[in-house]
């Protein structure tokens, strides 16, 4: 089971090789697998880049047993972008898609969760929740408050994603004072269903497992979603205030904080 082997550990990226393998897992998954093809995208060497990596931690999941020379060795990972390394570097990622005021005007610190994947050989295990245990570490190490990211359904058809999207917007929208709001030309509504046309197993069904499991967690959404054409992706804006965390999973993580102590 991977969650019990030494063969794979997380870790905060610690050379360039961890992320140079990270930007190359990303290139397999968002580039060859999803059809994203973004300015930052370097299909010479295989790389999926941007200028927010120079400013961003990345937690990755490593197979011990693959030599990092190769830069095949990340399975996971987690690009993290803390409130301080944001306001040194001009602003988020998501400030291209949300606008981000109703998060900057609470004074909270914040924490940006992107370019989240797993290779294929490990979905359906464990790697995710070894990564969110790593997250939840550095959650506590930072003192943050509030988890922010877009999340993305795969494709832009917004008939085939009217069930899901229209849930999130009737079920699971963010307080007022969080509410960040998807910026024109890819603003998208999603209120597209009426509340007695609504059906939770079709909207289940179409929604990908990472945002189920934020919505798990008590995670919420912003309003409207971003139409990002050059990654083929319909974005949604998820939140997570982490004093709203249900009493059981923060007991859990505090409890592993203490452990560490």
């Amino acid at each position: 089971m991977i969650e019990t082997s030494p063969q794979y550990k997380v870790r905060l990226a610690c050379d360039d090789r961890d992320r140079l393998a990270a930007q190359r897992l990303r290139y397999a998954v968002f580039v060859q697998e999803l059809g994203a093809d973004a300015p930052g995208v370097d299909h010479a060497r295989g790389l999926e880049t941007d200028e927010f990596d120079a400013v961003s931690d990345h937690l990755v999941l490593v197979d011990t047993r693959r030599d990092p020379d190769g830069l095949d060795h990340v399975m996971g990972v987690y690009r993290l972008l803390t409130d301080r390394n944001a306001a040194g570097f001009g602003r988020f990622y998501c400030d291209g898609e949300y606008d981000l005021a109703p998060l900057r005007q609470t004074g909270r610190r914040l924490l940006e969760l992107g370019r989240s994947c797993i290779h294929p050989d490990l979905r359906g295990s464990a790697a995710m929740f070894l990564l969110w245990n790593r997250l939840a570490e550095f959650v506590l190490d930072n003192g943050i408050e509030i988890l922010f990211g877009v999340a993305s359904f795969h494709g832009t058809d917004i008939a085939a994603l009217s069930q899901p999207l229209s849930w999130l917007h009737r079920h699971h929208m963010a307080p007022p004072e969080l509410r960040v709001r998807a910026l024109a030309p890819g603003y998208q509504r999603m209120d597209l269903v009426p509340e007695g046309r609504l059906d939770r197993r079709a909207a289940m069904i179409g929604m990908p497992p990472l945002i189920k499991a934020y919505l798990r967690l008590g995670g919420f959404v912003g309003e409207g979603a971003f139409i990002d054409r050059p990654f083929n992706t319909t974005d949604v804006c998820l939140l997570m205030d982490t004093t709203a965390m249900s009493e059981r999973h923060r007991s859990y993580y505090t409890r592993r904080h203490e452990d560490r102590g």
